[in-house]
């Protein structure tokens, strides 16, 4: 009987080694994974700024050009103001001259001939140093300007490049009414959840949340690139993100909160504070405590496993998680949050994310 079982024992060890083997072998194909990313991000960063080097280095010099013109223009005009001060200034040494010569010689007669050309002299000069004769060319300046401002308009509606981006991945979000919390109010078009102190009379169904204040979108994505935005300008407690349909929806677990449960991730604002959740992980979000945003942008794609939080207004990273694959379908999420001790009244709003524009 001894020797089945060693030779059993002996295969189990053969096995667990080979298991082991093959952990380890994959613990290297990791972090050369791990490696290979770091590289890719980092040689992407380098072109990128390599990119907005050229950007800047075009309006630069495009700015020099500009100036150099304008001080051209300049110049010009002061030689030409300053040639009429000469002018004026020899006109006037003759002048004087010539008063000198009429106080010496008052008893002698001055010709009519001479007395006429002076005038001449001093006519003519007045009327070519005139100032008013050197103008600047104001309609050409406004002309100049009003490309200037153009480019300008035309530069912030391409940036941040990251906005014209995940614009073109933007999909319509309708929150489901049937999954929204009794003190939840979604308006009839599905683009809005607001908290009441009133429990609704809705019918109980197991798609709806009865303790925690969530509602998810009536239609899921299983595939591509999603990017969607909340306003929640006016608020002081919310969240948002993404859940797989299985997010637990009835009592007090603690899963049925917006990233608490491996099911779902999310954003959480409260009272200035921002954290990322997952798994019941916080993430505290130091870099943007006490700012306030408009918007917040969620974007997500299935391939990688990504999503990225951000302030939408001027596209500020928040945080992002990185599933390596989303293993179900995803479906919007939020929670507009109690009243917050009378803080907390304002609804929050679905955008339409593919015409929002950012704040520069």
């Amino acid at each position: 009987m001894m020797a089945p079982c060693q030779d059993a024992l002996t295969k189990q060890q053969e096995s667990l080694k080979k298991h082991r083997n093959f952990l380890a072998y994959r613990m290297k194909k990791l972090s050369a994974k791990k490696m290979d990313l770091s590289k890719k991000t980092a040689a992407l960063k380098e072109k990128m700024k390599r990119k907005y080097d050229d950007i800047k280095r075009v309006l630069d010099e495009d700015l020099r050009i500009t100036l150099c013109q304008l001080d051209m223009e300049e110049e010009a005009m002061e030689r030409t103001i300053e040639e009429n001060i000469e002018r004026c200034y020899h006109l006037t040494q003759d002048l004087d001259q010539q008063l000198a010569e009429i106080s010496i010689q008052l008893d002698m007669k001055i010709s009519h001939d001479q007395v006429s050309k002076t005038e001449g002299r001093i006519m003519e000069t007045l009327t070519t140093t005139d100032p008013e004769l050197v103008q600047m060319d104001e309609v050409k300046n406004e002309q100049l300007l009003s490309l200037t401002m153009n480019l300008l308009l035309f530069i912030r509606s391409q940036v941040p490049v990251t906005k014209k981006l995940f614009q073109t991945y933007a999909q319509e979000v309708v929150l489901n009414p049937d999954s929204a919390h009794p003190k939840l109010i979604i308006s009839p078009a599905g683009d809005c959840a607001t908290y009441t102190d009133t429990w609704q009379e809705v019918a109980e169904n197991p798609s709806r949340f009865d303790t925690i204040l969530n509602v998810i979108s009536q239609e899921g994505f299983k595939e591509g690139r999603n990017y969607w935005e909340v306003q929640v300008s006016g608020k002081t407690y919310w969240e948002v993100g993404l859940t797989y349909p299985n997010i637990p929806r009835k009592g007090h677990e603690e899963d049925c909160w917006l990233g608490r449960g491996p099911e779902s991730w999310c954003v959480e604002y409260f009272n200035g504070d921002y954290t990322a959740w997952h798994k019941g992980v916080p993430y505290r979000l130091s870099h943007v405590t006490g700012k306030n945003f408009e918007r917040i942008g969620i974007f997500s794609t299935f391939y990688g496993g990504l999503l990225c939080f951000l302030g939408a207004d001027t596209m500020t990273p928040l945080f992002s998680f990185c599933a390596g694959m989303f293993t179900d379908t995803l479906h919007q999420a939020v929670c507009p949050g109690h009243d917050n001790q009378g803080t907390n009244w304002k609804s929050l709003l679905i955008c339409d994310a593919s015409r929002s524009a950012p704040i520069l």
